[in-house]
């Protein structure tokens, strides 16, 4: 195994998970195969996942009632989009300007008001964790994809979290690979630094591995790779389980992700002109996103940048409002530079939480009297846009005060099918699962056709 000496505790651990993940558990010969077999195409689009971890609101968002009753409609307005006809809460005015070339889910439901049920549910497809049972069921959407696809160019990750992957506290969560094994889980940027709020004022870095690599050269750690290679011959030559092929594997996109330039390179927001890196605001949400943009343009295959703390039962203003315009912020800084570097067409940006908030606004929590709302998932909206998706389209409508579908009600599992479809990913491909027996990517595939190309 390769090793780095330094001065810095836990390097070591972060240089190997670093070598694992930029796997995204396959080579390029791996996906030349699944390629020939039929079970992928050739395909270089990418994703972005903005998760807003504790449940955003519907009606502060993308879908507003400012025709219903003041203790639905809440404190604040709605604005007019580029497209004609739809309207976005006021929090939202970046967004608005780019109406016509992204699109929204407004008819999103998957029932339940359980934070670990409903992540689990966006995250992955399909109902299994809950408040009661924790542990994750079935893979997420990104190591499903860093498995199918690996990373779009060699000496990256295929799947990355920003600072780390989570959902509902738990690290990676729903975001990890359950079944699929550890080759599959998100590269985290940083374990030690995270969950953070975009108030907070955290120093983005690049990942802890790099700074490792400053104490050896690559001659010496080749060298010191090639002496622990050859350690672990025997138990090579005695292995039956095909453990040690996938550590060889790793063990060598270590040496190329640490050494390697492009990866150094990537996950260095520095070298942003300064004009760039201003659109995204000087909050970490803003700063990580605009690293997500460079990951991907880079050949990263799937990034999530973590956005937390928005399960506001109370303080709504206070709370709520400005979480929504930073999001806002990031969301349009991301659709311009997209746009601008001609990436839109291959990027998808997905902006979702794991449910919405209650219709009528409450009056507080114990303790907190400031009216907020509570959990609801019978009626919440998605933002996705880029990669093939069709623009400026809403999809299915909730009644005057958004409390359930009236038209075209759209599941977890529809959303996750339509990001595999414009993958040129099978969505009814199997895998085994802890007990051997063979599970669907998703029960559904047909996908979202509102949002798929013709």
């Amino acid at each position: 195994m390769l090793e780095i000496r330094s001065g810095f505790q836990g390097n070591r651990r972060a240089v190997l998970k670093a070598g694992m993940l930029s796997m995204a558990g396959l080579t390029l010969a791996g996906r030349e195969r699944l390629i020939a077999e039929g079970a992928a195409r050739r395909n270089n689009k990418r994703v972005i996942l903005l998760w807003l971890d504790g449940g955003p609101s519907q009606l502060e968002s993308y879908d507003p009632k400012p025709e219903a009753p003041a203790e639905f409609r809440g404190p604040f307005g709605a604005i007019s989009t580029k497209v004609a006809g739809t309207q976005f809460s006021e929090l939202m005015a970046e967004q608005a300007k780019f109406a016509d070339q992204i699109s929204v889910i407004r008819s999103m439901r998957h029932g339940t008001g359980d934070h670990f049920a409903g992540a689990h549910w966006m995250l992955t497809g399909r109902f299994g964790a809950t408040t009661a049972s924790k542990s994750i069921r079935y893979p997420s959407l990104g190591s499903c994809i860093s498995k199918l696809c690996g990373p779009r160019n060699p000496g990256l990750p295929a799947y990355v979290g920003l600072p780390a992957a989570e959902s509902v506290y738990l690290f990676p969560g729903y975001q990890g690979a359950a079944y699929l094994g550890g080759a599959y889980e998100p590269f985290d940027v940083s374990t030690d630094v995270r969950y953070l709020h975009h108030t907070y004022k955290t120093k983005v870095e690049s990942p802890v591995c790099f700074k490792a690599s400053g104490g050896i050269d690559e001659s010496r750690a080749k060298a010191r790779s090639g002496l622990m290679a050859s350690l672990d011959q025997l138990r090579r030559d005695v292995d039956n389980t095909g453990m040690m092929e996938a550590m060889d594997a790793h063990h060598q996109s270590a040496m190329s992700l640490v050494f390697g330039g492009a990866a150094v390179n990537a996950f260095d927001i520095s070298k942003e002109r300064p004009e760039v890196a201003a659109r995204y605001g000087d909050t970490p949400w803003g700063q990580y996103t605009l690293m997500a943009r460079r990951l991907v343009e880079s050949g990263v295959t799937f990034v999530t940048v973590d956005m937390p703390h928005w399960d506001h039962h109370s303080s709504l203003v206070d709370g709520h409002a400005p979480n929504m315009r930073v999001m806002d912020q990031c969301v349009g800084a991301l659709m311009s530079d997209l746009t601008e570097r001609g990436l839109l067409d291959e990027v998808i940006v997905l902006v979702m939480g794991e449910f919405g908030r209650t219709p009528r606004i409450n009056q507080g929590q114990p303790g907190i009297p400031i009216p907020g709302r509570d959990h609801w998932g019978d009626a919440f909206s998605v933002m996705i846009a880029g990669g093939g998706v069709r623009p400026g389209v809403v999809v299915g409508s909730t009644n005057a005060r958004a409390e359930y579908p009236v038209e075209r009600e759209v599941a977890p599992h529809d959303l996750l099918a339509t990001i595999y479809r414009l993958l040129d990913i099978d969505p009814a491909m199997h895998f085994p699962d802890f007990a051997g027996r063979p599970v669907a990517l998703v029960d559904r595939p047909e996908g979202i056709r509102e949002l798929l190309p013709a």
